[in-house]
């Protein structure tokens, strides 16, 4: 009795252990290789307040895309950018907005796919996450007030003695330092914040790439962009911008051949197309 009663609960436990393990090998599995995401869908994570490369507009006019667990859409350059690239993927895109200093955690966490949001692959950020080939590149400005006395700056240096900041955890942040007695003022968490600091009176300035400028002067008359003939001191990983991906991702040679597909010409179409159709400045 007593070896019956020990082969049954033998046999049992071995049929347990078979079960165990095939629950295993099916939720372990990747289709895509994309942190882990087996379904079609293609999550981007961007701040969606960062005209004119993202915005957050209330409809879907203009080809805007719906932002997860909201009612409102995400539109502009990044947008596009991310639509073609889902497309050539073969997904479907699902924008996540996320805050500029989450965007690299929600990577590495798995809860987004790529970053696709104006972000500069420098060297300190390869260190945590890989990039894609770039898909845009744009110069350094200043925005500023119309009439201000550094409406008509032609050097960087012009600005001593001004109050200049720029965004949180950017390389914006850092070249304040080359301009010679300027007051530097705290980083800003996002631009729309920038913008009503200046238009305020708060700061005389702020530190852009050269599409923002142009959206924010074309938003507000009261905005002016400044470009320099003796600008800042730049890297060219710095000024250019890429797709974020996890370390090793099986999608970033996917991406880079879709990328390659979009030339020069047509990146300055989109962009031009995506300062057009920015919302207007409530």
């Amino acid at each position: 009795m007593r070896r019956k009663l020990l082969l049954l609960l033998t046999l049992s436990l071995s049929a347990m252990l078979t079960l165990a393990g095939c629950g295993s090998n099916t939720s372990s599995s990747k289709s895509d290789g994309s942190n882990g995401n087996n379904d079609d869908t293609f999550k981007v994570g961007m701040e969606a307040g960062y005209p004119p490369f993202n915005w957050t507009q209330k409809d879907d006019a203009n080809g805007a895309v719906a932002i997860e667990g909201s009612k409102e859409y995400a539109g502009g350059y990044d947008v596009e950018i991310a639509k073609r690239i889902a497309e050539g993927l073969g997904k479907k895109l699902v924008i996540v907005k996320t805050e500029w200093d989450g965007l690299i955690p929600a990577l590495q966490s798995g809860k987004i796919d790529a970053v696709i949001a104006g972000m500069s692959p420098t060297a300190e950020r390869k260190k945590s996450i890989d990039f894609s080939d770039n898909y845009y590149k744009s110069d350094l400005v200043m925005v500023v007030k119309k009439g201000s006395p550094y409406e008509k700056a032609k050097s960087i240096q012009d600005f001593n003695g001004a109050k200049i900041t720029a965004q949180l955890n950017t390389f914006h942040y850092s070249v304040i330092d080359q301009i010679k007695g300027v007051k530097k003022q705290p980083a800003m968490d996002n631009f729309p914040a920038m913008r009503v600091a200046l238009e305020s009176g708060v700061i005389d300035g702020y530190v852009s790439e050269r599409p923002e400028a142009v959206s924010a002067s074309s938003a507000n008359e009261n905005f002016v962009m400044v470009e320099f003939t003796e600008g800042f001191q730049t890297s060219e990983e710095d000024t250019a911008i890429a797709v974020g991906l996890p370390k090793d991702s099986d999608l970033t040679e996917k991406i880079n051949k879709i990328l390659a597909g979009i030339s020069e010409e047509e990146q300055t179409e989109i962009m031009d197309t995506a300062i057009k159709n920015q919302p207007a400045a409530e």
